[in-house]
């Protein structure tokens, strides 16, 4: 087993880099399952689909609380042992909770789950970076991100169809069998690369205050915060517009346009990742005010849907690649920094968007959409000479 500071290659490593989108695929998978398994899992435990629901809320709790302090903590380790571990943990919480008959205990073990999914994403960009040479870095976090749309799109459809044969606990066996296979596959293929130095630390205090990376962060919350008030209640939306017997395939219009949207990132990120964000910002407010503007016509409908797909799908390679450009050597940090942000944004775009429909109605969705995404596309506008830098990424590195 190699033990090097970096392990870089001249092309990409699409077998190894994989690894990172299973991985991905398995966090989000576990994360919502539950959704489409909640008549089941309220059923076999005795509660309300209300608390059955409950476990998706501990599980971004766990990534929230723990993200930072975990990464900052084990900074100095092995990269491929830290990351075994977090998927470790994944694989046996997930399997404890398949065999849990107690509530109290599987929100705990669901909790657990989440400290292990923050730990994989606050430290997959870093890992993956080494791996490659600065000019496929974007391109290499192009492929890690494909595994987070499809298991968007996909995940509840696949949960609920699976649940129907092989009840919830053999959904949850399911995704701890991925995750074991991802064990061997990490231990196997992946190289090792060490952590940093303890003499090299920098404070999480520090890097928060690296020039530019408040203004990344601050996009993040908004960019996600704005996607996830329409996201959350899709279903009402599509009920307004009288899609809702078509869930199942507006969710796969979007997540085909995500991936979309990730293939057009990766072929332009490391020549141009500020246009990019600044095309992909605007175009997510146009496509919201054009879902606002057109909900009578179906078809236009789907086309917002489509563009909301395509401008929003890249967005966590988007960003993720520019806060490791602007933390350096910190990037491991900085990634749990996003994490937190990002959960915390999703709580909080679910959170507006109810207030939104129980005050308003679906059309503040829009309005709220828009207005986020220009104040975003302004602080990425102004952040060109750190944080969104103008010009090639390997240029400005």
């Amino acid at each position: 087993m190699n033990s090097v500071n970096t392990f870089t290659t001249e092309h990409l490593p699409i077998g190894k880099l994989l690894a990172f989108t299973l991985a991905g695929f398995i966090t989000i998978m576990t994360e919502i399952i539950p959704a489409g398994l909640l008549p089941l899992i309220s059923k076999d435990l005795g509660i309300s689909e209300s608390l059955a629901g409950q476990l998706i809320s501990v599980y971004a709790l766990g990534s929230v609380v723990t993200a930072i302090p975990i990464v900052s903590a084990t900074r100095s380790w092995s990269r491929k042992s830290l990351f075994l571990l977090a998927i470790s943990g994944l694989f046996i919480f997930n399997s404890l909770t398949a065999i849990s008959s107690n509530y109290i205990v599987i929100l705990l073990l669901r909790f657990f789950a989440g400290m292990s999914a923050g730990v994989i994403w606050g430290i997959l960009a870093g890992y993956a970076r080494n791996m490659v040479s600065g000019n496929l870095q974007g391109r290499a976090m192009a492929i890690v991100g494909v595994g987070q749309p499809i298991a968007l799109c996909m995940g509840v459809p696949i949960a609920t169809w699976l649940g129907s044969m092989f009840d919830w606990r053999g959904v949850f066996f399911m995704i701890s069998s991925l995750a074991l296979c991802l064990i061997i596959w990490v231990q196997t293929k992946l190289p090792n690369i060490q952590g940093q130095s303890v003499d090299k630390k920098t404070s999480v205090k520090e890097v928060f205050y690296y020039p530019g990376i408040r203004s990344i962060l601050a996009v993040i919350f908004l960019w996600i915060f704005a996607h996830n008030i329409l996201y959350t209640f899709i279903a009402p939306y599509l009920s307004s517009v009288h899609l809702n017997e078509s869930l199942d395939f507006i969710l796969l219009v979007f997540g085909l346009s995500s991936i979309l949207g990730i293939w057009i990132t990766g072929v332009f990120i490391d020549k141009a990742l500020r246009k990019l964000v600044l095309i992909n910002l605007l175009g997510f407010a146009f496509a919201a005010i054009f879902m606002g503007l057109f909900s009578g016509h179906t078809l236009m409908v789907i086309i917002g849907i489509a563009l909301w797909g395509v401008t929003f799908g890249g967005a966590p390679t988007l960003l993720q690649t520019a806060i490791a450009d602007t933390s350096g050597n910190n990037v491991d940090i900085a990634q749990s920094m996003l994490v937190t942000v990002f959960n915390l944004a999703v709580a909080g775009g679910g959170i507006a968007g109810g207030i939104l429909l129980k005050e308003i109605g679906i059309s503040s969705f829009f309005v709220s959409m828009t207005f986020l995404s220009l104040i975003g596309l302004f602080i990425v506008f102004s952040a060109h000479k750190n944080g969104f830098k103008s010009g090639s990424r390997l240029s400005i590195e």
